[in-house]
C-alpha cells in the first residue's frame, strides 16, 4: 500500500490489489499471523489489533500502515476478483507477478486490450517501501510521458533500471 500512497500522493490515479488467498498481517511470531477475509474494512482490522496488543502492534508498524491505509481505502480488494481493465499494472513482488499473469491469460482476452504488467521487486518492510516510492513515481511519470507505451516501454524500463536499484519484471497480456 505504500505504493498506492506514494503515486495517489503525486496525483496518479491508483486502485491497489492483493494477489493471496486471504490478507496475512504479522502476528505476535512468524507461525501466528492475522488473517482476514478480502473485503475487512482496514478500520476493523486495526481496531481489533489495537485491542489485541497496541504496543506489539505500534512497534511493528503494523497500526500505524493500517492507519494509513484506512485514509486510502475502505478495505483491502483482491485482484482475481476485480473486474477493472487498466492500461498499466505494477506489482511489488514477484508472486504477485506471476499471480496477475496467471489471472489475466486464465480470463481469455476477450476485449484484446493490452495491458503492461510491471514486477518492480521490493522487499517487504517499511524503509524499502519508503525508498521504492521514488522509484515508483518516476517509473509513472515515464510511463505517463511517453507518447506511444508500447514502443516507449523497453527504454523506459532500461532506464529506470539504470536509475534504481529494483529489479524490473515485464510482460504483456491481453484483458
Amino acid at each position: 500500500m505504500e505504493g498506492h500512497y506514494v503515486l495517489a500522493k503525486a496525483g496518479y490515479q491508483v486502485i491497489s490489489y492483493g494477489t493471496g488467498s486471504a490478507v496475512r498481517l504479522p502476528g505476535p511470531s512468524i507461525d501466528k499471523p492475522n488473517i482476514y477475509p478480502f473485503g475487512t474494512p482496514y478500520n476493523q482490522i486495526y481496531e481489533e489489533l489495537s485491542a489485541k496488543d497496541p504496543r506489539l502492534y505500534t512497534a511493528n508498524g503494523l497500526l500505524p500502515m493500517l492507519d494509513r491505509n484506512r485514509q486510502l481505502k475502505r478495505a483491502p480488494e483482491r485482484w482475481q476478483e476485480s473486474k477493472m481493465v487498466a492500461d498499466i499494472v505494477i506489482t511489488c513482488e514477484e508472486r504477485c507477478f506471476d499471480a496477475v499473469c496467471d489471472d489475466l491469460m486464465t480470463r481469455g482476452g476477450e476485449f484484446n486490450k493490452p495491458v503492461h504488467i510491471i514486477n518492480m521487486e521490493i522487499r517487504d518492510n517499511h524503509e524499502e517501501a519508503l525508498i521504492a516510492g521514488k522509484a515508483m513515481i518516476d517509473l509513472a511519470a515515464a510511463i505517463e510521458g511517453a507518447e506511444d507505451i508500447d514502443e516507449s516501454i523497453d527504454k523506459i524500463l532500461e532506464v529506470q533500471q539504470d536509475k534504481h536499484h529494483h529489479s524490473l519484471l515485464h510482460a504483456v497480456a491481453f484483458y
